[in-house]
């Protein structure tokens, strides 16, 4: 007699429940655009998602509480020339976000806490180096400010964004960049390109590491790094069936499993928790979204179940664990795009019978602090994220900062005067994206300058009047009333010399006394 055991896990009964939709946001012109793309990006504070808009691109960021009908006059984010392709939230400040877009640039901006109350169009920086249109931008999980973006020139670009200038170029792609993933903690660069290739490269220096085809299918794939090292990817067969795999590193062109999942065209968004070890399967135009278990027991990769929803989704967003409600065994929330302008709700739960916090379900998750800086990282150091735990919920530091950009000296830019960098007091100047700090004795200088030249100005205007004055009244004295008489007037007050008078007269009459004068004033007068 043989028995079948019930694999033991936790999640085994996950579920999935909608909000109402009331409790949803509705009324969002999502973005039309065909680019494979998410189009939504949320944190534990503000919902932003990719609208469509005219003349320009732009996205609209949302406070969470902020549910219902949204108007349709509601403030947004558009200081892009072209439609915004993708958007990502810093996982260090929740106020900060990164858009790419057609128009070849990368902004970055900061969001009031409060949210925005009119259109914002001024980023904190513009970050160019693209020559073609940015489709991905992804935040480093563990390094202060560090962004990588890739565009359709087939570049990769590592930035600084507190500096605003390029860590590192990768050129090791010969054609579109699909998606790109950090390793845990953020030593390794792993990256999905149309030539059907995924390679592991070093984001320090841009050398590929290793490389393999992905999925034999010619259509858009996906490929995350996994906490344990290992990598998840998504793509197409052949005959165009979408397939997932499961690989190691050294090993990536040997899959531990590759599964068939379907034959539906839509590109599919794996959405990872490094928390629970689940993985979520969200494909572009499907109304399910799969979830499955990765575990270090064969078949590693192990089935849980599907959320059937009604409408197909045009969009997904996955908020960070930080995020979630504790209290009701919460562990992953999805903010989903529908066709219909409706932003609906989805909560992932653990059933749970006590109202006790559940370590099993929450362990340390990463917080919302860097554990080194972009100058150190580029430098060599590697860090985990750090940690924090979720028994009293989520608290958000207090110690938070907007960001702020400090442009390096560039040859290029107007550089100021020697010295003006030092001193212990001074105010400081804005000027070619960065802050000069100016001593207060070069303020006094110039403030003695600018009183000076205010006075020369005045003296020289009440010469001018007097000297005016002086030329206006030197005719009406040299003018007799027979003179006066003879004169034809012109109906404007002016008298003019009769017909036939002689040129030796008039030139005796007007000329003589500017003459006189500007034989009486000083030469640097006249």
């Amino acid at each position: 007699m043989s028995f079948r055991v019930v694999r033991s896990s936790k999640f085994r009964h996950v579920y999935g429940s909608a909000l109402k939709r009331e409790q949803c946001y509705d009324n969002i012109r999502v973005s039309k655009s065909s680019w494979d793309s998410t189009f939504c990006a949320v944190n534990p504070k503000f919902l932003a998602i990719i609208v469509e808009s005219a003349g320009g691109g732009a996205f609209i960021v949302l406070p969470l509480s902020k549910v219902g009908r949204i108007a349709a006059d509601h403030p947004l984010v558009g200081g892009h020339k072209g439609p915004v392709l993708d958007i990502a939230w810093c996982p260090h400040n929740d106020n900060v976000i990164a858009s790419g877009s057609e128009d070849c640039v990368v902004k970055v901006w900061q969001i009031p806490d409060s949210g925005i109350s009119r259109t914002l169009t001024e980023p904190v920086v513009d970050l160019l180096y693209h020559q073609r249109r940015v489709g991905l931008v992804l935040w480093h999980p563990t390094a202060q400010n560090v962004l990588l973006t890739a565009g359709s020139d087939n570049q990769v670009a590592v930035w600084n964004v507190g500096t605003g200038e390029v860590l590192v170029h990768i050129d090791c792609h010969p054609d579109i960049v699909y998606s790109a993933s950090w390793n845990w903690d953020g030593s390794q660069l792993l990256t999905t390109c149309k030539d059907k290739k995924m390679r592991l490269i070093d984001p320090r220096t841009g050398t590929v590491q290793e490389e393999a085809v992905c999925h034999e299918g010619s259509k858009a794939t996906r490929a995350i790094f996994l906490k344990s090292g290992l990598i998840f990817t998504t793509g197409f067969s052949k005959m165009s069936e979408r397939q997932y795999s499961l690989r190691a590193p050294e090993h990536l062109s040997e899959p531990i499993v590759m599964v068939e999942l379907d034959t539906s065209n839509g590109v599919m968004f794996p959405l990872y928790d490094p928390d629970t070890n689940l993985v979520y399967l969200c494909g572009k135009g499907d109304s399910v979204i799969r979830y499955f278990e990765i575990t270090a027991e064969p078949p590693f990769v192990h089935y849980i179940n599907t959320f059937q929803t009604p409408d197909p989704q045009r969009g997904i967003g996955m908020m960070p664990k930080r995020g979630c409600d504790v209290n009701s065994c919460e562990i992953t929330r999805f903010y989903r795009l529908n066709n219909s302008g409706l932003c609906q709700v989805i909560t992932m739960t653990v059933p749970r019978k006590s109202e006790l916090f559940q370590e099993d379900l929450y362990p340390d998750t990463a917080g919302d602090q860097a554990a080194t800086s972009a100058e150190e990282w580029i430098a060599g150091k590697d860090a985990e994220p750090l940690l924090i735990s979720l028994r009293e919920g989520y608290v958000p530091s207090t110690q938070k900062s907007d960001l702020k950009v400090s442009r390096r000296s560039n040859v290029l830019d107007k550089m100021p005067p020697k010295g003006s960098r030092g001193g212990s007091g001074g105010t400081g100047v804005s000027g070619g994206g960065a802050t000069v700090q100016l001593p207060d004795k070069f303020l006094e200088e110039f403030h003695e300058e600018i009183r000076k030249l205010k006075a020369v100005i005045v003296k020289h205007e009440t010469r001018i009047r007097a000297l005016e004055a002086r030329l206006s009244a030197a005719p009406a004295a040299g003018h007799t009333g027979g003179e006066e008489e003879g004169r034809v007037g012109d109906g404007l007050g002016v008298g003019q010399p009769p017909r036939g008078s002689s040129s030796e007269s008039l030139n005796n009459t007007h000329t003589s006394p500017p003459v006189a004068l500007s034989q009486e004033l000083a030469p640097d007068e006249v």
